[in-house]
């Protein structure tokens, strides 16, 4: 027999993963919405007045069309090379940082922590004003350089790594000193390793910040040669398909959303663990 706090234990689990469930469909929804759209041909599309949950003829042609109609390959390519170059450089440089942050001393250490923390304080659009301005004067605009140089430090990503870093006991750090083991190899060695949940976190939230990076991009290239795929998805509107085409726009999108699809998928659970352990202290 079930008793009085069961049945209301049971009626709260069905609220909740009701709730759920109804949160998961209105989420996932546009993405079935992208994807319905991309196999519906043109006519079959501008034939409905009234949008259908189904597609009644489906097609990829539209897939087709968007490797051939334009410049969809160089735009994925640029935006490879741009996240593996930048996300490369970014964990050498946040890495060091957080190392010297959570195990060197050295005078006003932390006074400079904290300034450098106030940094996150500063307007994103401030930031790229000067960015702008800086990359322009050296002269490299439309380059790899000037797309991947502003991108490659991250204030909060040293926070991140560095609060991770101090989790780890400093016993381990003043044996390996005893044992006359230098700063750098017990950062390869003993913290890389034992941090590395973290470290993959940060990865691969980098190589999603830089394939959906825009703005900059939009601001530093004029020149298709060195578009992003979020930028040749205006230049595909613009001067590809055309405006109306939108299930070949569709297309497009499910294809240069499709990689971070499948890396969140596949990395879901190092991204949890890694927030975790990143973000509890002791």
């Amino acid at each position: 027999m079930k008793t009085a706090n069961d049945k209301k234990q049971l009626i709260k689990n069905i609220f909740v993963y009701a709730c759920l469930v109804l949160w998961a469909v209105i989420v996932l929804f546009p993405f079935y919405w992208m994807i319905l759209t991309s196999i519906k041909s043109y006519a079959s599309y501008n034939s409905e007045h009234i949008p259908k949950f189904i597609a009644t003829d489906p097609t990829l042609a539209n897939y087709s069309d968007a490797f051939t109609s334009v410049q969809l390959p160089r735009y994925l390519l640029n935006t490879l090379i741009f996240t593996l170059i930048t996300t490369a450089l970014m964990l050498m440089v946040i890495v060091l940082a957080a190392f010297a942050f959570a195990r060197l001393t050295f005078a006003g250490k932390d006074l400079v922590f904290t300034l450098f923390l106030a940094l996150m304080m500063i307007p994103n659009e401030l930031v790229i004003i000067t960015n702008f301005a800086t990359i322009t004067t050296l002269h490299m605009r439309n380059t790899f350089t000037g797309l991947i140089l502003p991108s490659v430090t991250s204030v909060f990503y040293i926070y991140l790594l560095k609060e991770s870093f101090e989790q780890i006991p400093d016993d381990l750090y003043r044996a390996s000193k005893v044992d006359g083991t230098s700063d750098l190899k017990y950062l390869l060695k003993v913290m890389i390793p034992i941090c590395r949940p973290t470290l993959i976190t940060i990865m691969i939230l980098k190589v999603i910040e830089c394939w959906n990076s825009f703005v900059w991009p939009r601001l530093i290239t004029d020149d298709p040669k060195y578009f992003l795929v979020s930028n040749g998805i205006q230049e595909i509107r613009e001067n590809g398909f055309g405006r109306e085409n939108i299930p070949a726009m569709m297309a497009a999108v499910v294809v240069i959303s499709l990689p971070l699809i499948i890396l969140f998928l596949i990395f879901r659970r190092k991204i949890m663990e890694g927030v975790a352990t990143g973000g509890t202290k002791g």
